[in-house]
C-alpha cells in the first residue's frame, strides 16, 4: 500500500440539515455528561450528537438481535484455544447471523449495507476500523487487538463476505495480531454509505 496515494474513505461528507430541541435532563446527568465533553476536549452538543448517532446506528438493534456485551479479556482468552476448523465453524455459524441482522437493521442485504453493518459494529464495540482507497482498490483495517486467532478470524469472515457478493474479485489481507487488512478493487466511487 503506496501511502502516498491512499486517502481515506469519507464518512458523510455532506452536510446535514440540523433542528434544535431541548432536553430536560437531572442535573447530575448534565454534569457527568460535560464532565466527558470536556476530557474528550468536544463540545457537550458535539458528545450529544455521538452517543445518539451510536444509539440510533446500534444500540437500539442491541436487544433485537441478541448482542450482549463480553468482556474483551473473555474474548483473548477464548481465543488463544482456537483452531482452524474452529475458525471456519463460527464463520459458517456467523454468515447467517449477519445476513439475518444487516437485512433487519438495513432492511436489505447487499455488499455496501453489509460492509456498513460490520463498520457501525466495530465502532460500537470499541475496536478501530478505517477504510481507505487508492484508486480503484479498498482497504479495510480492523484492529481489534484480540490476538492471532482472531485476526484469522476477522479474515476469513470478510473474504468469505466479498467472495460472498464478489466471487470473481481477488480479496488480499494482510495479518498481524491485533490487525486485518483487507483489500479488494471495488471501483473509486464505491460507497457503503451510498445506497
Amino acid at each position: 500500500m503506496d501511502v502516498s496515494t491512499v486517502k481515506r474513505k469519507p464518512h458523510s461528507p455532506k452536510k446535514e440539515k440540523t433542528k434544535t430541541i431541548t432536553f430536560r435532563f437531572p442535573e447530575k446527568l448534565i454534569a457527568e455528561l460535560e464532565t466527558e465533553a470536556m476530557q474528550k476536549e468536544i463540545s457537550l452538543n458535539v458528545l450529544a450528537k455521538q452517543i445518539f448517532e451510536k444509539f440510533i446506528q446500534w444500540d437500539r438493534f442491541g436487544d433485537k438481535i441478541g448482542m450482549i456485551p463480553v468482556p474483551k479479556a473473555i474474548l483473548t482468552s477464548l481465543g488463544l484455544e482456537l483452531e482452524r476448523d474452529d475458525i471456519n465453524m463460527i464463520v459458517d455459524l456467523l454468515k447467517p447471523v449477519i445476513k439475518d441482522n444487516v437485512m433487519f437493521m438495513k432492511g436489505k442485504y447487499d455488499l455496501k449495507r453489509c460492509i456498513e453493518t460490520l463498520e457501525d459494529y466495530m465502532r460500537a464495540s470499541g475496536m478501530k476500523s478505517d477504510h481507505r482507497v487508492e484508486g480503484s482498490l479498498h482497504h479495510f483495517i480492523v484492529q481489534h487487538g484480540l490476538g492471532m486467532n482472531w485476526s484469522l478470524f476477522t479474515e476469513q469472515l470478510l473474504k468469505e463476505i466479498f467472495h460472498e457478493f464478489l466471487p470473481e474479485k481477488d480479496v488480499k489481507t494482510q495479518t498481524t495480531e491485533t490487525t486485518v487488512i483487507t483489500t479488494i478493487s471495488l471501483g473509486a466511487d464505491f460507497d457503503e454509505h451510498d445506497y
